[in-house]
């Protein structure tokens, strides 16, 4: 039985395999089987230590770090690295889902088989090359075809007007770079939405009264809020492209605040999107436990309210001791958990975590709007009654 669980697809469930995995593996970039972080250090690293040669060659050092170009660097010093940390994190909780579905029960032993099968499968198409091959033919058709993307700020085309080999550097290689990397990461995340989907239709041995809150579902929480950097990334994108259209006049100031909102609902829907595939399932698992859990707190209730408060019924048994009042209590706080089950697997510390990893990047446009010297005097002003 533990040889039966060792061989199964999920003890060993990962998204981590394709054609860069195993490259930069034998590059010995990968450390521990599974910590990528060192391989997006490099490749957002490299690229822009080159653009940065490549300026100062053509004299264009003071444009390449100026606010209107500062895209560039965030996609390469920031996203990259970000995208390949949030792997190397989010991986492991991958395997620990897997297991927690063999060992808990709450698959039946049917619908197990056909878990691990659809796991087998999409690490099957996990480990393919023709998807990053689309990736990557996309990203350059892409910084081809179409030279700038709407609200991608200045960076999403030709940056340094005036400066060929640096333009065409950031342009075909270092924006296809971060393209390539980003469809890879959809990619990766779609096999992860595949199975969640697949889970969801599955025979599931949901527990109403189940402590999590959830059925036994709240792991998938967690699971998810080890894509936060994913969006802090993301968001930090957003966040550098919205202040070079700022800085060169293609937009209003004030656009940002509308920015804050459509990037925390877009950031929402990323990370809570997958898991509403289950609030069917939960909201019908809510219903049954209800009825089923009330019904037996009645007979309960029933039985002990004859046995304890009945007139015709004489005290024999001692009160002092008896379980029956704590039965009674235990049944009450199960019928109460059933009755405050989430109808998604998230709670509020997901709520704050999102909330805080999408907006926290963006807070620097406010310096766009509010300087910070001029925010220091008029504190300092108010504070000393000027």
């Amino acid at each position: 039985m533990a040889d039966a669980t060792l061989n199964s697809p999920g003890a060993g469930f990962s998204l981590l395999g394709g054609p860069l995995h195993r490259l930069a593996s034998r590059a010995g970039l990968v450390r521990h089987g599974n910590n990528t972080v060192l391989v997006g250090v490099v490749l957002g690293l490299v690229p822009w230590l080159i653009g940065v040669l490549l300026a100062a060659a053509e004299g264009h050092l003071a444009q390449l770090f100026s606010v209107e170009v500062i895209g560039a660097h965030v996609r390469l010093l920031v996203a990259i690295p970000l995208f390949f940390l949030c792997e190397t994190i989010f991986d492991p909780q991958l395997g620990r889902f897997a297991r927690y579905c063999r060992r808990t029960g709450l698959l039946t032993a049917e619908a197990l088989a056909a878990f691990e099968t659809r796991l087998a499968r999409i690490m099957r198409w996990r480990d393919a090359w023709v998807p990053e091959v689309v990736c990557l033919a996309a990203a350059v058709l892409l910084a081809l075809a179409s030279p700038s993307t709407p609200w991608g700020g200045v960076t999403s085309g030709p940056a340094a007007e005036g400066a060929a080999s640096l333009a065409w550097w950031w342009w075909v290689v270092g924006l296809a770079l971060f393209r390539f990397l980003l469809f890879r990461w959809i990619w990766r995340f779609a096999l992860w939405c595949y199975l969640l989907w697949h889970l969801s239709w599955l025979d599931l041995r949901l527990m109403p009264a189940h402590a999590d809150g959830c059925g036994g579902l709240a792991i998938l929480g967690d699971v998810q809020l080890h894509l936060l950097p994913l969006v802090v990334a993301i968001s930090a994108v957003l966040s550098a492209s919205f202040a070079e259209d700022i800085v060169a006049g293609r937009v209003p100031l004030e656009l940002m605040y509308v920015a804050f909102v459509a990037i925390l609902l877009g950031a929402s829907l990323l990370l809570l999107g997958p898991l509403a595939v289950f609030a069917p399932r939960l909201w019908a698992c809510r219903q049954q436990g209800l009825h089923d859990h009330m019904e037996l707190a009645a007979q309960y209730a029933s039985a002990f309210q004859r046995k304890w408060f009945d007139a015709d019924t004489s005290m024999d048994e001692a009160l002092l001791g008896s379980a029956d009042i704590q039965t009674l209590a235990d049944l009450s706080t199960s019928v109460t958990i059933v009755r405050n089950m989430r109808l998604l697997p998230i709670g509020p510390r997901m709520l704050w975590s999102l909330a805080g990893s999408t907006l926290l990047p963006m807070l620097p446009l406010l310096a766009l709007e509010y300087p910070l010297a001029t925010m220091i005097d008029q504190i300092v002003n108010r504070l000393i009654g000027l």
